[in-house]
């Protein structure tokens, strides 16, 4: 059944395509009931895997309709059709995702990182609070709302703890996410606490924030993982990166996960207590509207 009769049902008018896999899609369109535009997230059943359909995709309709957070995109709705199809009706990130901003503008002015750090600690928080984590944190699952404002979006590899009868956590054994923002612990395949790969993976994307480029190089994966156990993490002579964020970095991207920084000592960090200048910026005249992004 055509997409657009469908939505048109629902009141929503399709737009243009924000990108496309191989069992899912992703359009933008306008909402006769929030009178807004919005990100439709099109998932086609028949064509997803069954390992997607038994354990992730029931995760993220479940979790995604729980959350309600100013820095984590909001889902307005979400249903499906005996056709086979689900639609997840979301926010739309207006300004692109940080990705593209980073690409086109490259390394961002230390405020404006403060700001968007600070509004990803908190969503974070939020999420491990209530036992959900990520594990697909990365630049492009951040995107920006028309003030510049961050929104945590993504949630297909997301899932709630589990604790055993002594109440310890049940540790993950999938690889999630993308390897460049992966911790060493899943690189190396071993049981991992997802909550702390969160961390990590918010330690590369404060990075490529402050510096313009990735911490690692993933392209010889067996040199990146002894180059991340070695605790090597190199700012280049290009930048300047104040010492307190250095710090901050260093603590997120520390290999031993007994040391890693943990995320209510993040928001309390040093570099993020300028709080009143941090949060008030929305965004440096320089910077552009890239008016691209979707969730």
């Amino acid at each position: 059944m055509d997409d657009s009769w469908v939505l048109r049902k629902r009141g929503y008018t399709l737009g243009i395509s924000l990108g496309e896999g191989s069992y899912a899609k992703v359009k933008s369109a306008y909402s006769e009931r929030l009178k807004t535009n919005v990100a439709i997230k099109i998932i086609n059943k028949k064509k997803a895997p069954s390992d997607f359909l038994a354990k992730f995709l029931p995760r993220e309709l479940e979790i995604l309709a729980s959350l309600d957070h100013c820095n984590i995109v909001k889902t307005f709705e979400i249903f499906d059709t005996c056709h086979g199809k689900v639609y997840m009706i979301m926010e739309l990130g207006v300004q692109g995702d940080l990705l593209e901003l980073i690409k086109f503008r490259g390394s961002l002015p230390e405020d404006f990182c403060k700001k968007l750090f600070r509004q990803l600690s908190q969503a974070i928080k939020f999420l491990h609070d209530l036992d959900v984590v990520h594990r697909d944190l990365k630049c492009e699952n951040l995107l920006l709302d028309k003030n510049f404002n961050l929104k945590v979006s993504d949630f297909g590899f997301s899932r709630r703890l589990g604790y055993d009868g002594d109440g310890r956590m049940v540790l993950s054994e999938t690889f999630c996410g993308s390897a460049a923002y992966a911790a060493p612990e899943v690189l190396e395949g071993t049981p991992y606490n997802p909550k702390v790969c969160d961390v990590w993976s918010m330690g590369v994307v404060l990075f490529v924030m402050v510096c313009g480029s990735m911490p690692f190089d993933d392209s010889n994966m067996k040199k990146m993982l002894r180059i991340q156990k070695e605790h090597r993490v190199v700012v280049p002579r290009s930048q300047t990166v104040p010492a307190e964020c250095i710090d901050l970095i260093s603590r997120l991207l520390n290999p031993d996960v007994a040391r890693r920084i943990e995320i209510n000592d993040i928001i309390e960090h040093q570099w993020l207590q300028d709080k009143c200048k941090a949060q008030g910026s929305k965004k440096p005249s320089d910077l552009p509207s890239t008016s691209k992004g979707a969730v």
